[in-house]
């Protein structure tokens, strides 16, 4: 792995490193203003590392952990970054079934859960599991010595499983290694500018990508400080950006701060980087933004297998309706159907190379060999093109490609069409069985109540802009769009949920 120095192959080794001397430098600070160091994070992962060792947890071994987003759910993912186990976060908000089929597949050697969860975790663990509520792993943790030897393992070692959010069937548990994450987190903090004076505003999940790697490696690489908010609240944030210089935000978040009269550019002056993912950024919302607070906000691509794969630049221009070009470390193509490499402007699948490509899905090669090719190279599922600036736009995801009366339609293109219309607040487009297209164009929209634009003067919109066969043959009024923790449009339960709307007319 060229991105790690030979001598330092752990990732905890590398954050260790970049430390130096510097322990009584802030890490986690509370919104209400306490402060975990530097130097409490070695000495409480020292103690936790221990504290598993002692249930038997070794090197390799899977630990599953499902809390909610608290220092402690931090220092448990250092702790085993830092012992050479494989952390493996769970989305609080799951239920029995969904915890059941990760707790299976995954088969960890222990399981960490909020007291009173015990009971729920043996009962999708296997009979080498362990279980403990995370204050009895603490009381075990302050027996131990402050004291541990980094485990330097390889670069390749596996670090981390995060399962996908299991849109086209059941999750898969994604593989990261520490040199992927590494890799990634080093190109982030150096194309975003990160130093050790920078106070990152932390408002995401801990069991994503977004929020467990793309902003907390930045800063963790950076030996930079982190405001830790436990969730998203929109008065909090605007409170706390006074004592901030960067926010990492899904585009949920930035329409909800639009929506206070407080967010202006007095708030804003301490903060040099707006950055938002994990579902696609208007181009209304960017410039509204931009307009209210003096700042572009830096759109980038990331998913759970690369983390981040392109971003617009810190220093250039930052193009609405783009996630930017390829990171340094990090290459793009787009091919056609037959795997073919396609010229600028052209419309394909996307697929990305790179030290920070995972290694596969967890006891899953079929699936792994289907998007993994053996020359590295990952294919992503979303539909873009790259322009001659190497600037990538998504188009769409394959799995979301409309093929209506043999026509392929994306519905990004029409969904920004319609996006343009006043009383739009948002609009998503879906295909759904029909009778004699095979697929029809559909558009399900959250509009202004009083200033609703009618269906016929949405379909006349987009004819006036787009071909006849990209013209949605319904559209559907609802008062929220379904989403997952991350933002993104479920667009699977809009399907499911509409899916005999033609049968039936």
């Amino acid at each position: 792995m060229n991105d790690l120095p030979s001598t330092q192959a752990s990732l905890f080794g590398l954050i260790a490193d970049r430390l130096g001397d510097r322990t009584d430098h802030p890490f986690l600070i509370d919104p209400a203003g306490a402060v975990l160091t530097y130097g409490d994070m070695l000495a409480r992962t020292a103690q936790l590392a221990q504290a598993m060792a002692a249930q038997s947890v070794r090197p390799g071994d899977r630990v599953v952990v499902k809390l909610e987003k608290s220092p402690e759910a931090i220092l448990l993912y250092l702790a085993c970054l830092r012992a050479g186990y494989v952390f493996l976060p769970i989305n609080p908000g799951f239920k029995h079934i969904e915890t059941r089929h990760i707790l299976a597949d995954a088969a960890p050697s222990l399981a960490i859960c909020a007291a009173g969860g015990e009971a729920e975790m043996r009962a999708g663990l296997g009979a080498d599991g362990s279980v403990l509520s995370i204050d009895a792993l603490e009381a075990e943790a302050s027996r131990q010595a402050s004291r541990f030897e980094t485990r330097q393992g390889r670069a390749d070692d596996l670090a981390v499983i995060l399962y996908t959010s299991g849109t086209t069937g059941r999750p898969k548990g994604a593989m990261l290694t520490h040199g992927n994450i590494a890799a990634n987190g080093i190109a982030l903090r150096d194309h975003w500018a990160f130093t050790a004076d920078d106070v990152l505003l932390h408002c995401l999940p801990l069991f994503h990508s977004h929020g467990l790697f793309v902003s907390l490696s930045c800063s963790l690489l950076s030996s930079s400080s982190v405001i830790l908010c436990p969730r998203f609240d929109r008065e909090q944030v605007i409170d706390l950006l006074e004592r901030s210089t960067v926010f990492m935000g899904v585009p949920t978040m930035y329409v909800r701060l639009l929506g206070s009269a407080r967010l202006d550019q007095a708030r804003c002056l301490t903060i040099r980087l707006f950055a938002s993912g994990s579902a696609p950024l208007l181009p209304d919302i960017f410039d509204a933004f931009a307009a209210r607070t003096g700042h572009q906000i830096v759109e980038r691509l990331g998913m759970t297998e690369t983390a981040i794969n392109a971003s617009n630049p810190l220093d250039g221009p930052r193009r609405p309706g783009t996630v930017g070009p390829a990171l340094p470390t990090v290459e793009l193509r787009i091919v056609g159907a037959a795997g073919e490499r396609l010229p600028t402007d052209s419309v394909g699948a996307l697929q990305v190379r790179g030290p920070h490509v995972f290694v596969g899905y967890w006891r899953q090669p079929e699936q792994t060999e289907a998007v993994l090719s053996p020359d590295g190279w990952f294919d992503t599922g979303d539909i873009g093109k790259l322009d001659r600036d190497g600037y990538l736009t998504l188009v769409g995801r394959a799995k979301d490609v409309i093929i209506s009366g043999g026509y392929n339609v994306y519905p990004l293109e029409v969904e920004a069409v319609i996006d343009q219309l006043d009383g739009v607040m948002e609009a998503t487009i879906i295909g759904l069985p029909h009778p004699d297209l095979g697929e029809a164009v559909t558009a399900v929209i959250v509009a202004d109540s009083g200033n609703r634009p009618s269906e016929q003067a949405i379909g006349e919109h987009v004819k006036e802009r787009l071909a006849n066969y990209k013209v949605p043959k319904r559209v559907l009024f609802v008062d929220e769009l379904p989403r997952n923790d991350m933002g993104k449009i479920q667009k699977t339960k809009l399907r499911e949920f509409y899916r005999e709307l033609y049968r039936s007319s």
